[in-house]
């Protein structure tokens, strides 16, 4: 069983910066963060391959946010850039064996972190 703790979101204004972080147990996984705002659907973020090699962008937030990991620490960052207000949900990490850029290609999830943005 793989668990996965979401930390490091808040709240910041429109230009700001955050790197929300994912801890996971057990073994390695491909990792992908989701995204989903009130009355939405959850809509995919980006994903790293578990050897760091091989990242994947939604075009809403390329170029803005940089996706990572640290095998050694079994933590993946998702570090955000130039913060948006429509950037504003509940961020989701997730685990499975595909660099897949839909939910279900994604066995385990976390509970999210609450990233807000204000104008």
């Amino acid at each position: 069983q793989v668990q996965l703790v979401e930390s490091g979101g808040g709240f910041v204004q429109a230009g700001g910066s955050l790197r929300p972080s994912c801890v996971a147990s057990g073994r390695t996984f491909n990792v992908g963060w989701f995204r989903q705002a009130p009355e939405k659907e959850r809509e995919f973020v980006a994903a790293v391959g578990w050897r760091g090699g091989t990242t994947v962008y939604a075009d809403s937030v390329k170029g803005r946010f940089t996706i990572s990991r640290d095998n050694a620490k079994n933590t993946v960052y998702l570090k955000m850039n130039s913060l948006k207000p429509e950037d504003t949900a509940v961020y989701y990490c997730a685990a499975g064996i595909v660099t897949g850029r839909v939910a279900y290609d994604y066995v385990y999830w976390g509970r999210g972190t609450q990233v807000t943005v204000s104008s």
